[in-house]
């Protein structure tokens, strides 16, 4: 049989606490890190109960204290934000007249009606979106035991046909109604030089220009801060003032 010599053995103990180390050390998950401020900031953060509005920039403050932790890099602390600040119990504590906190938990800015009504608004989007997943998935798995009509068009008489086509006329109008009443904003694109940590702009995000303050620049990367307090990376192609 053969054994270790013992030259090789504080080798190998050696690299195994290293691994243990930086196994314990490092947090990768967006859950253990938003755990981890939660115990570092517990004025600030919670991992349950109803959470307190950050700070618009809170980023900033968060990687400044964190600098010499290697627990959580800037690119996890960003992504942890974001999951934080879209999550459901977050989005319901941005209401009229709450005031958001820094990270010591001391009061910063009073949420105004604009900043509860898009934290409003993205909430129900979430709620639905969620709920219309769930719809879909229940419903492909219900099996149809019921025989198939050979032919859907058969089944409608004259009249209904007329009434379905009318219908359709009807919503292909009213559509092309509303997208003529939209009014169209117009926005400038922002100078690289211009894009500055701390700068109020307009985020270009689906169709509609959102408010938002920059919080991190690298590069053409840009890191914003929505009015509902979420944290958002995008490119500076994006970014554009009035």
């Amino acid at each position: 049989m053969e054994t270790k010599t013992e030259s090789e053995t504080p080798v190998e103990t050696a690299v195994e606490t290293e691994a243990q180390v930086e196994a314990n050390t490092k947090r990768t998950s967006t859950k253990e890190i938003i755990a981890y401020l939660a115990e570092k900031f517990p004025a600030c953060f919670s991992i349950e109960g109803a959470a307190k509005p950050l700070k618009i920039g809170i980023f900033q403050d968060l990687a400044e204290q964190l600098t010499d932790d290697d627990t959580v890099s800037k690119t996890r602390l960003r992504q942890a934000l974001r999951h934080y600040t879209s999550s459901w119990r977050y989005l319901k504590a941005i209401k009229l007249g709450a005031f958001r906190v820094d990270i010591n938990g001391e009061q910063a800015a009073e949420i105004d009606q604009e900043q509860a009504d898009y934290a409003a608004k993205t909430l129900k989007e979430s709620q639905e979106k969620f709920g219309n997943k769930n719809y879909k998935d229940n419903n492909g798995k219900k099996t149809y035991k019921g025989k198939k009509p050979e032919n859907k068009d058969a089944q409608l008489k004259s009249g209904d046909k007329s009434k379905v086509k009318d219908k359709a006329k009807f919503k292909a109008v009213k559509s092309t109604n509303r997208a003529q009443s939209k009014v169209t904003v117009k926005l400038k694109p922002v100078e690289s030089s211009a894009v500055t940590v701390g700068k109020a702009v307009k985020v270009q995000l689906g169709n509609s220009p959102i408010d938002a303050v920059i919080t991190e620049v690298s590069g053409n990367e840009v890191s914003v801060q929505l009015n509902s307090g979420m944290v958002v990376k995008t490119q500076v192609k994006n970014i554009f003032t009035e």
